[in-house]
């Protein structure tokens, strides 16, 4: 048994797009292709595997804390 959903369809989409933004600028950065520094590749590449995870899962723990749910199904 999962955790009810709090994320709507546009939000997922827009969150994997992001996510995945973030996350090849995150490794190209600590591939050295993006003189950025490796902190910020790291904290940028994790990030954006959050935003990607959350997309996919379509539960976000920060929604659920702060009373937020964009899906419509309430």
């Amino acid at each position: 048994m999962g955790m009810k959903g709090n994320i709507g369809a546009t939000d997922k989409q827009t969150r994997i797009v992001i996510g995945l933004g973030m996350a090849v600028v995150g490794l190209a950065t600590l591939g050295g292709l993006l003189g950025l520094g490796m902190m910020v590749g790291a904290v940028v590449t994790l990030l954006g595997l959050v935003l990607v995870g959350t997309g996919l899962a379509r539960v976000c723990l920060l929604y659920r804390l702060f009373g937020i749910d964009t899906s419509r199904s309430h």
